[in-house]
């Protein structure tokens, strides 16, 4: 049995009036790093800062103003390569640092998938720094990106589908595969999307695939790079999380 997507006039006319509503510098910023390939650095360093972003915010608020956005914010980070490859202790080391951070929600579980992830990229002698370095010359495919994000999902511990392409996303190396996540299951629903959606019926590889089939077509159609959709998405909910807090505020 095979089901096919079909988009409306009105769906293309709509997606193109939200993201065009809804340009700011964060949506701006992404067309420069995900389109253009702009001021992208790929290291040792930034695998591993993008990496634990990603499983603390599989956990955790990821909001600018969060615990975990002041967290990542802090100059100099100290989860560098350098400092990681000299310590026998990360584990330990992570837990007290997330701690003292006030990232406490499944704080051991965490540091056990990032030990893991770094010693598999340890043992591997780093090979998924020359793929992504690749990936940064090279006009990856749909298909390209979406097998790049499968074998992410497949590498590291505590990931899944949303966040191997939260991963690569974050980088600026993918335009097509994107994070489905709470915000894009929103929008989608508000948009009238016919599919049901949840969190877990997305932890099933090929329905994650199905879906962000539908809303490549849906950003194709409309001549959006999915990317520059959830950047919008991004924008308007922190808009009307703004909006939200200007009506409570109270002097």
């Amino acid at each position: 049995m095979n089901i096919a997507w079909k988009i409306s006039e009105s769906d293309i006319k709509k997606v193109i009036h939200f993201v065009n509503e809804n340009k700011n510098l964060f949506v701006e910023n992404r067309i420069s790093r995900n389109i253009n390939k702009n001021n992208i650095q790929i290291d040792r360093d930034t695998i591993i800062k993008t990496m634990l972003l990603c499983l603390l915010t599989s956990k955790e608020d990821s909001n600018p103003n969060s615990n975990i956005g002041v967290f990542f914010r802090k100059e100099p980070f100290i989860l560098t390569y350098h400092f990681l490859s000299n310590e026998a202790r990360i584990e330990d080391i992570l837990r007290d640092i997330l701690r003292v951070n006030g990232l406490t929600k499944y704080f051991n579980r965490i540091p056990k998938h990032f030990v893991f992830n770094f010693s598999y990229l340890e043992a591997n002698k780093w090979e998924l720094l020359s793929t992504l370095e690749k990936s940064i010359k090279t006009d990856l495919t749909k298909q390209e990106e979406r097998v790049l994000a499968d074998s992410i999902d497949q590498i590291f511990k505590g990931f899944g589908s949303k966040q191997a392409r939260n991963f690569l996303q974050s980088l600026g190396l993918t335009k097509y595969e994107i994070p489905i996540d709470s915000q894009m299951m929103n929008w989608l629903r508000d948009f009238g999307y016919p599919i049901n959606l949840s969190p877990v019926a997305l932890q099933d590889k090929a329905f994650y695939h199905f879906i962000s089939d539908g809303i490549q077509l849906l950003c194709e159609k409309a001549n959006i790079y999915p990317c520059i959709l959830d950047a919008a998405i991004f924008a308007s909910n922190n808009e009307i999380n703004r909006e939200k807090e200007k009506r409570t505020f109270k002097p």
